[in-house]
């Protein structure tokens, strides 16, 4: 009986790629796994059937075989099992439980002799003044961190020792465990996926080849720098275990409140008292800038309770921009206080003679207030 087409046995046109093809390998797999079918001879014949159709064309090489010389391409020189079954079928498996289950069932990573574990990522929180954030300022920080051992150079063996391969895994990094059909692959746990041990450890770092030290790191803050932001020091975290690359700090710059000004974007906003009669009168005032230099500030005639007066090119650089925001002064109009007895006559004297187009909002006001009542008597 002539053996059927491997594309036809997995569904999947001539032309299909590697993901389409273990997609395919996977759906049929677990559908037709004796697990799944027990005592299904038909289901066993056609698990075995897939598994020796994707176990040729994975492979590169072996697909390019059987696109030009079909099922010949394979005759000959076997050995005992099947395709299906042999030496290759734990890889064809290891393929589904990467996929399915990652690194918990031996997929994910795989780890060659010379594995090296990347070093952790570090956080360090870092608080500066608005005035800093505003000309942009440059910080020295200390972080306690991992660095590489100087008497190994990293490589956590002994000076004047070396390495040998790991007899668990016998150099791979992995070893396998057969479970019924299958075959998983985990990261070898003596070696811990390097697929070699040291002869003896290092003295100072005890094999880890790196060891604790607080280090002195320069942070440039850029000018215009907004609370939150993140800077991103590469190389900058814990060294690696044994010769391993460093991780990266990662700073979160976060700005103090300031006592007069308060942010929104590249604008600041703050709020100026000021006296009554110079807000009817009209007259002006400074105000410090974060330049360093000070605003002159012009009040208008007639100015209200919260009116805002705008001055530009007195805000916040933009970050990595020639731009800059406004400065926006708000008015806050100070009620007399503490009247002596001649201030009050002279009130009193203003309130007589005042007429509607002094106060023309409360007028207005105390108009719609006493139309209201009138309409529900």
């Amino acid at each position: 009986m002539s053996k059927r087409d491997f594309y036809e046995i997995l569904g999947v046109e001539r032309s299909a790629d590697d993901k389409a093809l273990k997609s395919a390998y996977r759906k049929l797999a677990m559908q037709y796994h004796p697990d799944r079918n027990p005592g299904d001879s038909d289901a066993e014949a056609r698990f075995k059937e897939v598994s020796e159709a994707y176990d040729a064309l994975k492979d590169p090489q072996k697909r390019a075989a059987y696109d030009r010389f079909g099922h010949a391409a394979f005759n000959g020189g076997g050995g005992g099992a099947g395709p299906g079954f042999g030496a290759d079928f734990s890889s064809s498996m290891s393929d589904i439980f990467d996929d399915l289950f990652g690194e918990f069932m031996g997929g994910g990573q795989r780890r060659g002799a010379n594995a090296r574990h990347r070093g952790s990522d570090l956080r360090y929180n870092l608080e500066i003044e608005l005035i800093d954030a505003f000309g942009g300022q440059t910080v020295e920080i200390d972080v306690p961190t991992m660095v590489h051992c100087d008497t190994c150079e990293g490589s956590g063996a002994k000076p004047g020792t070396g390495f040998s391969t790991c007899r668990t895994c016998n150099g791979m990094g992995k070893v396998r465990a057969a479970q019924g059909f299958f075959t998983i692959e985990r990261t070898c746990p003596h070696c811990h996926g390097r697929g070699e041990t040291m002869d003896q450890a290092c003295s100072d770092c005890h094999g880890q080849g790196r060891r604790q030290k607080t280090r002195n790191l320069t942070i440039d803050v850029p000018q215009g720098i907004e609370d939150g932001t993140r800077i991103r020091l590469s190389g900058e975290g814990e060294a690696g275990m044994r010769g391993g690359p460093a991780g990266d700090l990662y700073v979160f710059v976060s700005i103090k409140p300031h006592e007069l000004f308060q942010r929104d974007g590249a604008d600041l906003h703050c709020r100026a008292s000021i006296a009554m009669t110079t807000a009817a009168l009209g007259g002006e005032f400074e105000v410090p800038s974060l330049d360093g230099t000070r605003a002159r500030i012009q009040v208008p005639v007639g100015t209200q309770p919260g009116q805002r007066i705008r001055l530009r090119g007195k805000g916040m650089p933009v970050l990595r921009s020639s731009k800059v925001g406004d400065m926006y002064v708000q008015m806050d109009v100070e009620t007399p206080q503490n009247l002596t007895k001649r201030q009050r006559e002279l009130l009193e004297e203003f309130a007589a003679i005042a007429t509607k187009d002094n106060n023309p909002s409360s007028t207005g006001f105390f108009s719609k207030l006493k139309g209201i009542f009138e309409r529900s008597d």
